[in-house]
């Protein structure tokens, strides 16, 4: 059963009901997927959910997407910091619409390609809608991913260097205790360690280094030896990155039939909510588009 519905069933939180009742994919993140966590850590619960199909088909309402009033459209659900009963567990909790999830992925967004990757024990509850997009995984990763996580470790160690938290949090105890914010540190080896996995071997394991990760987490791993893990790592990535055989962008049309399948899956047939035009359609569109890129030099 999904713990968001649990979560409803114990009134903890009031979630839009294609949440409660339509999400196909539960998944624990953070520390809790990368094996680093320990009794203090937060759970983080991500997934996506399958809204009505007006929703996603807003033309099916007569709605003309840019003339009018428009319509609120279901994105995403964020809800932070929510207790269990006995307040021994602590959720954040994030579910997005199947299309922005998708479109996410397809960006090789650092959090979202990492839920499609959790270990299977980190799953809590998975449809087989669910299933489809879990074995299909492989499809959403490409080149791209080395911008975006050498952007996020960028961001970390940043973060670790300024050593300016809130004199109050759990980010400051860790400077006091290690000279340093050792989490940060984890965090920016964990995003280089990733982002060398996609590019070699065009996969992802989350917890192949967590051993090591935990003892950066532990304060057992100077700062120094950090920044200089940082910059060997960068340099190494550059190379990894013209080498690497993996795709350099997204497979679009291949993603985007996996998401109809899902929701062919869920709603039934799409005949009437989405045109896939054939390989002869496709022909001709092409040839349309050349003709108008080539018009000026054709007069």
């Amino acid at each position: 059963m999904s713990l968001i519905y649990k979560l409803c069933k114990q009134e903890l939180v009031r979630p839009p009901d294609c949440v409660k009742n339509q999400t196909q994919y539960e998944v624990y993140m953070g520390s809790v997927a990368y094996g680093t966590n320990n009794l203090g850590s937060d759970i983080d619960l991500y997934g996506f959910c399958i809204p009505d199909k007006n929703v996603i088909f807003p033309h099916l309402d007569g709605e003309i997407l840019g003339f009018g009033k428009q319509k609120k459209r279901f994105g995403q659900y964020q809800e932070h910091h929510i207790k269990s009963k006995d307040g021994k567990k602590e959720y954040d909790i994030t579910i997005y619409s199947i299309v922005k999830y998708f479109q996410l992925c397809m960006d090789n967004n650092p959090n979202m390609i990492d839920s499609m990757f959790i270990p299977n024990e980190c799953v809590v509850s998975c449809t087989p809608i669910g299933d489809m997009v879990r074995s299909k995984r492989d499809i959403f990763l490409h080149k791209g991913c080395f911008h975006k996580l050498k952007g996020y470790s960028y961001s970390q160690i940043h973060k670790m260097k300024i050593k300016t938290p809130d004199k109050n949090s759990k980010r400051m105890e860790l400077i006091e205790r290690y000279g340093y914010d050792t989490k940060y540190a984890m965090h920016t080896v964990r995003l280089l360690l990733q982002c060398e996995q996609i590019l070699t071997e065009h996969t992802l394991d989350l917890r192949r280094n967590r051993e090591h990760l935990k003892a950066i987490r532990r304060g057992e791993v100077k700062e120094e030896e950090i920044y200089k893990f940082f910059d060997l790592k960068e340099r190494d990535l550059e190379k990894l990155y013209n080498k690497s055989k993996l795709r350099y962008g997204p497979d679009e049309k291949s993603i985007k039939q996996l998401l109809i399948n899902c929701l062919e899956q869920h709603y039934g047939s799409l005949e009437n909510c989405v045109s896939i035009p054939d390989k002869y359609e496709l022909i001709v569109q092409k040839i349309r588009r050349i003709l108008d890129e080539n018009e000026n030099l054709v007069r």
